[in-house]
Formats: C-alpha cells, structure tokens, sequence
C-alpha cells in the first residue's frame, strides 16, 4: 500500500491529514523529524509549515541536504512571494490550506496512480533475509526499508535499535543483498578501539607518523574500497573524531595520518547505534551536521519483548540450526520452556535469547529443553519510573546527586559493565550516564 508522509512542523492543518490519506487510500505517516521524513518511502512529502517564511525556508534547507525529493509545502497564507521562493529552492509546489486542498488532493492522486501502475509493471526484486526470522509487523517494517536501500550503492544508512537485535544482521544483508556484495564487508564496533587509536584504524597512518608507526598502514576505509564499512556502536566516537567522519561522508577523501595527500575512497558507510542520538545531540555528545548526514535513512529495529510470538519462533530457530551444529538434532522446547520464553522480557534481545538456546542444548541430555536448562531469570528487570525493593543498594536518606551516582554504579553492575544498556533501564542518554559516573568516582575520591 502507498504511503503518504506528512512533516509536520505546524499542526494548523492536523485534522485534515488522516481525512486526506483515507480519500486517496493511503497509509498515513506524520513526524516532526525531517530525517525520518525523508527515509520514509512515499506518494509525496507534504511539509506542513503553516506558511512562516523564515520556517519554511529553514526546513526546505534542511530537506535538501538529507536529499528530500521535490517536497511539496502547505501553509495558511495565499502569499505568492512565498510560494515562488519555495519553488526556486527545490519545492514541487506551495499550497495554501484550506482553499487549495482540492488542488493537493489531485496532486497527490495522480502521483498514487502513476506508482500503481509503475509499480504493476516491475517486478520486485527478491532479496534474501533468511538470516532475520520473525513475523511482526514492526520487523516486517525493518525489512522493507532495508530492501528499498538495498539498490542504491552510496546510501548511508543509520540502524539503531537497542543491544542484540540484530542491527550487524540488517547491515549484512544491505551489503549481501547489493551491488558492492562482491567487495569486503568491513565491520569495526567504535567502542571497543581506543580513543587515541581510532583515527588511525580508520584514515590509516604513514611511516614515522607517531612512534610506533613503524610501516604505512592503510586504514579501515582504505580495506573496505568498493565494498562496506559498518561502524557499530557509532555514539562511542570522540565528538573531535566526528568531524573527520562528517567531512569524509561529504567528500569521501581522506588524508592518513601523518599524510599529505588525499585520497578518494569509494566505500559505502553503515552506522548502527543502540543509543538515542538525537538525545545525546541535545546533550552536546554528538554532533548534530553528522547525525542527519548518517540518518539519510533509519532503520529503527524492535526489542524483542515489542515482537510477540517471535521470541518463541526465534527460540526454535535456534534449536533447529545450533542443535544441528553442535549434533543434537531432534531436540525441542518443552511446552513449559515455550511458556517461559513468552513471558521473559528479554533485555539482551535476540542475543540473549541465543545464548539462553545455546545454554539449553548443552545441558539437556534428553533431547528436551526445559526452563531449567534456559537459565532465564525469574525477575524482571525494574523499569524506569517502578518502585525498587527492600535491601536496594540505593542508599537513603541521602542527596539526589548521591542517590542519582548510586543508581548509576547499581544499573552498571546489573548489566554487567554494559554502559549503553544501563543507560536504557535507568531511561537517560549514555552522556548522561557517563556524567553520573565521573561524579560518582570524585564523590568517592
């Protein structure tokens, strides 16, 4: 089904969109975000700026830079000024509501008619995500903006969603699925190089450049030529870092440490983060020109406690492919695993669940595995905003800057050290985390 997408950085004209997409037999997709305007497929991109120049103009800038394809503008004001800058800029069109919603309604119909018909004479192409299992709506919506980005070789691609599931998954199959599948697949995770390093494994490094650069080394950039580079964990780059990235994106030449020259690199750039990096541009702690240059388009990926019955399809995948690997073919879920599968949160996602699959097949004998043999943990995790127990480590009574650094330590030592998934189960940025911590550690001092 066709989609139209409606930006909406005015609400002036709110209740005329759900009575436009159901006239035209649309799906309907409203944000307020342009990166997200624009990443989404559709008939036509209506920015509804309530006719402010200064606005509209803005926000036109905005859409051309993240590539937006003839966007059309509605606003309250029948000024022609108006409307003939918008078109000199780029814009398909200016109409102002309410007298010209008949116009923009045929508009907009002829469009849903010409990509009907285009779309009857050209065969889909079939892709293969045999490695993604699951049914769920919200996953299927993944797959299909993956397979809209899977044609174009240059797209960068922004893929977020929280740790395990299954953002390096999408970004293979973007590169096995494309044109650069005959090319290498570079993955590097940003938060496991060292921050004095991570320049010089991406751009490379000269002879002589820093004392231990003992021969020319050509960077990850450089490796992935003609094929992918996929940097996870993305919101772990030092923000002095990040300009190099940006200017590489716009140029896509590069400089070696130590170097003079620049050179051209023809590699297509994936980025994945399980952080919420508009907030933590809010937060200073990445650099806003470099987020809308990555989220060209954005793939938002579920936690598994979002997907219903995939858990337990997901489990006996799992069962059927490890359990074959490891020559334990035949083996099952008992009903009660199945009932303790469905009713876990599953805070590590796919990844956990895996591990837990992996864990029962090593340990049942019986061909059978049962809850015990899962190991899940019979209490949830506490979210966000619930009431924590007697005996909670959180110290009381105590100041909100001691009970904010002790609620830090504790979220930390529940994920094991994990930063980005603390960060998630107290419902606050990594930047934000990172601050409590340093606190902690002088208040300790």
């Amino acid at each position: 089904m066709a989609s139209l997408t409606i930006l909406e950085t005015s609400d002036a004209f709110s209740a005329e969109w759900e009575k436009l997409a159901a006239r035209l037999e649309v799906e309907l997709f409203r944000t307020e975000e342009p990166a997200e305007a624009v990443a989404r497929p559709a008939i036509g991109l209506v920015v509804a700026c309530g006719g402010t120049e200064d606005r509209s103009l803005d926000v036109l800038n905005q859409l051309n830079r993240l590539g937006a394809e003839t966007p059309l503008f509605v606003g309250a004001s029948p000024d022609h000024r108006l409307a003939v800058e918008i078109m000199k800029r780029g814009a398909g069109g200016y109409y102002a509501l309410p007298a010209d919603i008949e116009s923009l309604e045929t508009h907009l119909r002829s469009r849903v008619e010409r990509i009907t018909a285009d779309a009857a004479e050209r065969p889909s192409p079939a892709y293969d995500f045999s490695a993604i299992v699951g049914t769920h709506p919200s996953l299927q919506e993944a797959l299909r903006l993956t397979a809209l980005v899977i044609p174009s070789p240059s797209a960068t691609v922004l893929i977020t969603g929280e740790t395990g599931t299954g953002k390096e998954l999408f970004a293979r199959a973007i590169h096995d699925n494309g044109p650069r599948a005959s090319k290498a697949f570079v993955a590097v995770n940003c938060s496991a190089v060292p921050a004095n390093l991570l320049e010089s494994e991406f751009f490379g490094h000269e002879k002589g450049a820093f004392t231990d650069a003992r021969a020319t080394k050509p960077g990850l950039f450089e490796i992935g030529e003609g094929g992918t580079i996929f940097l996870d964990e993305i919101s772990a780059m030092p923000y002095e870092l990040q300009g190099k990235l940006l200017r590489f994106l716009e140029t896509r030449e590069l400089r070696r440490v130590g170097g003079v020259n620049e050179r051209t690199v023809d590699v297509r750039v994936l980025a994945a983060a399980n952080a919420e990096l508009p907030a933590l541009v809010r937060d200073g702690a990445f650099r806003e020109d470099l987020y809308y240059r990555l989220a060209v388009v954005r793939i938002q990926l579920p936690p598994l406690r979002e997907r219903g019955s995939d858990a337990v399809l997901l489990a006996r995948h799992f069962v059927a492919s490890i359990g074959e690997s490891y020559g334990g073919a035949g083996t099952h879920l008992t009903e009660e695993a199945v009932r303790a599968i469905s009713s876990h949160g599953w805070p590590g996602n796919v990844r956990e669940l895996r591990n837990a699959i992996e864990r029962g097949i090593l340990l049942s004998s019986a061909r059978e595995i049962s809850p015990e043999h899962l190991a899940i943990e019979s209490t949830p995790l506490v979210e966000p905003g619930q009431a924590t127990t007697a005996g909670s480590p959180l110290p009381f009574p105590a100041s909100m800057e001691q009970l904010e650094s002790a609620a830090a330590r504790a979220a930390l030592d529940h994920c094991g050290g994990n930063k980005s998934e603390a960060a998630r189960l107290l419902g606050i940025t990594r930047a934000r985390l990172y601050r409590m911590l340093e606190r902690a550690q002088r208040t300790d001092g």
